[in-house]
């Protein structure tokens, strides 16, 4: 677990990174903190606070719970907020806002803390952030644009939390965004701010949902350009001068783990810059390197792996099941067809791809044909959005369960 790794007690001296934190100058020490890895995260924070630790809360998706001793774990909704995580959220800020000066926070954050933690402004209802989510999710928004909007429909994200305490903030950020841009991670609870409601607006316009949003949502939008809403808080404000943050794993870091264990294995490694864009348009492209490398043999020759991370994105059409690690390995399989010993995999690294219980999928040469045999229609399948069905009956899912991570996705090439 990058936590274990990132900080460590010396004494009464909480060390991470190159920054040392003395316990005995703070009267409680609490944690706090959201997303798919919270309660992992939790975990290891308890491990190496021990009985200094007063205590604490922290809320993940549907059945992502690890135990622990000292702090809550609570369950609720993820990429959809639910009821679940509305209450969650209203005890977390209850929680924080109770803190005083001589306190410590310790606020976990990883992927899916923006879902798990909805705060809707006063106005606003649970119900008209799940219709703006959803819109958001199906139209292929980035996670940035996704966060910009939230920022400006919540009473904890863009900074906010930092507005309800008093507490010296110490904030441990899984990275689950390409740049680790830190107003971007679980929307920012704790950092500053640098987007507007005047951009939430054009967000939802440039994908042309804004006459599905909501009127309440609309209109609250409308009220912040126009300056009668106060905005998220701004870089530059004192109000951030007691929070610190610090990334403890990221996607490179996992990239790079994985390229040092296929060099291991004896593998001839390339490792390829970060891939983002639609899921299905990056696997092609990636199918297609495969094939460059075994038919040319110019980039590597085998036996090699080629690594890379990302997040890819899924402009949705349709009811179908999947997602975007699975859209990605169907379509790179279609490129590789007839190619033998060579697989293409593609794997979220929660477990949990899309609203599925897989992690993603792994194809090789082999799977267009055997698809065929089958009556397996796998271009028909991911231009319905629906190949987690058909990836299922072919038998080339990837299953972990929840991983206790959440760090963006990983694609490899293996040719032998």
């Amino acid at each position: 677990m990058a936590v274990d790794r990132a900080i460590s007690k010396n004494g009464e001296k909480l060390v991470i990174g190159r920054r040392r934190y003395d316990l005995r100058c703070y009267e409680r020490v609490v944690v706090l903190g959201a997303g798919k890895a919270a309660a992992s995260m939790a975990q290891a924070v308890e491990q190496r606070l021990g009985s200094r630790l007063q205590g604490g809360f922290v809320v993940v998706k549907h059945g992502h719970v690890v135990s622990t001793k000292r702090i809550v774990v609570a369950e609720a909704g993820h990429p959809v907020p639910d009821r679940f995580g509305q209450k969650a959220a209203a005890r977390l800020c209850a929680m924080a806002a109770e803190l005083g000066r001589r306190d410590l926070l310790i606020l976990l954050l990883s992927g899916g803390a923006s879902s798990l933690l909805p705060a809707p402004v006063a106005g606003i209802t649970l119900a008209d952030k799940q219709r703006t989510t959803q819109e958001l999710l199906r139209c292929g928004a980035s996670i940035r644009d996704i966060n910009t909007v939230r920022k400006h429909l919540s009473r904890i994200k863009g900074g906010r939390l930092a507005e309800l305490t008093e507490a010296t903030v110490v904030t441990l950020v899984l990275s689950d965004v390409l740049g680790d841009d830190l107003s971007a991670i679980a929307s920012g609870p704790t950092t500053p701010d640098p987007t507007t409601y005047h951009e939430a607006v054009a967000i939802l316009k440039r994908y042309r949902i804004w006459p599905a949003i909501p009127q309440r949502v609309r209109q609250h939008l409308d009220h912040g350009c126009q300056g009668l809403l106060s905005e998220t808080p701004k870089p530059g404000s004192s109000r951030f001068r007691r929070i610190h943050h610090h990334i403890v794993g990221n996607n490179a870091a996992a990239v790079k783990a994985v390229a040092c264990a296929a060099r291991e294995a004896g593998l001839r490694i390339l490792v390829r810059p970060a891939i983002t864009g639609e899921a299905r348009d990056e696997g092609r492209r990636f199918g297609a390197l495969a094939r460059e490398i075994v038919r040319e043999g110019k980039l590597l020759q085998g036996p090699c792996c080629v690594v890379a991370g990302g997040e890819t994105t899924v402009t949705v059409s349709g009811k179908g099941i999947g997602g975007r690690a699975q859209e990605f390995a169907a379509a790179a399989a279609l490129e590789i067809a007839g190619l033998a010993q060579v697989w293409v995999a593609a794997i979220g690294t929660d477990g949990t791809d899309g609203p599925t219980d897989a992690a993603g999928a792994v194809v090789d040469g082999n799977t267009a044909a055997r698809a065929q045999r089958l009556s397996v229609d796998l271009d028909g399948a991911l231009k319905r959005h629906n190949i987690y069905p058909a990836l299922k009956k072919l038998d080339q899912l990837i299953m972990t369960g929840p991983t206790g991570t959440n760090v963006n996705d990983l694609y490899l090439i293996l040719v032998r």
